[in-house]
């Protein structure tokens, strides 16, 4: 008689890695730009810059840190990151985000460790995620907490690890409003036609860059050539191909330099990647008396 075997397959991913805001609902919610103007609010109201300034210093701090939260701690501005976040994500209009079950259908249904990696704090991410009825499709949350435990004034790497899921050790602030002592002109920098210094380095661990993206694999542990980005941003998506990360942009069909997939919405996600329903499938392979010998080859 044909002896019984086990066909077998090693997965190709053992997480999916996903980015919160506009990747797991649509920029067209309008939770972006509602973002972008309470941050200019409050960069008037508690922090004292003038208001003329306030888009081009914006443009220049998310381009060069990767958040404006990030840019403001670099070039001198102090704050309580709580009061920060609070003020800039308590307002935004939530009641835009609607129960996605198609979208939780799908996620459900995906055999593997699901995460979230957000810049974003606790608070909010939890209230998103809540509101899209996704709270139950991913074990854990890489927030702002989770690689910001307390309010550092200096640039470290010797603070320990925060507790993954977002449970911040210390958030708190010992700043005071207005003890911002030196302020450093990055509009003036950018205005001159040779620069002959360099910008300062920011104390706020986040995307884009590469040791964030590192941290947040190190603290979930992940091996990045098994885990699967999800991310909107182009050059978050560049730095986790730098790091080691298989890829997929979102937001557009338009595939470039370091995505690996590109989804126009996030709901097209089996019909872009039908790897990761097929590689979960059940195989079987049966001997001549009709038993089945295989067993499901991906488990959760």
């Amino acid at each position: 008689m044909e002896n019984i075997y086990r066909k077998s397959q090693e997965p190709k991913y053992d997480c999916l890695l996903f980015d919160l805001d506009d990747t797991l609902y649509p920029l067209s919610t309008g939770i972006a730009t509602e973002c972008r103007k309470n941050i200019g609010d409050y960069m008037v109201e508690h922090l004292g810059i003038d208001p003329s300034k306030i888009d081009d210093l914006c443009n220049l701090l998310y381009k060069n840190y990767g958040t404006t939260m990030a840019g403001l701690r670099a070039i001198g501005y102090d704050f309580d990151y709580d009061e920060y976040h609070a003020f800039v994500h308590g307002r935004l209009p939530y009641e835009n985000l609607k129960p996605d079950p198609v979208l939780k259908s799908l996620l459900m249904n995906l055999p593997y460790r699901k995460i979230i990696f957000t810049n974003a704090d606790k608070v909010h991410a939890v209230k998103a995620l809540s509101r899209l009825g996704l709270e139950d499709c991913f074990e854990g949350i890489i927030c702002f907490e989770t690689l910001n435990p307390v309010h550092k004034n200096t640039v470290s790497d010797d603070e320990d690890d925060a507790d993954f899921i977002g449970l911040p050790k210390n958030s708190a602030s010992s700043a005071a409003k207005g003890s911002n002592l030196m302020i450093f002109d990055i509009i003036d920098h950018f205005s001159r036609p040779n620069p002959i210094s360099l910008i300062p380095k920011t104390p706020i661990v986040c995307k884009p860059s590469e040791h964030a993206i590192e941290r947040a694999l190190e603290i979930a542990g992940l091996n990045p050539q098994k885990t699967l980005f999800f991310e909107d941003s182009v050059r978050n998506i560049q730095a986790g191909k730098r790091v080691g990360l298989h890829t997929v942009l979102v937001g557009t069909s338009q595939r470039i330099k370091g995505a690996d997939y590109a989804l126009e919405s996030i709901h097209n996600l089996r019909e872009a990647i039908p790897e990761l329903w097929e590689a979960s499938e059940v195989k079987t392979e049966v001997n001549i008396s009709g038993k089945v010998a295989v067993e499901t080859s991906v488990t959760a």
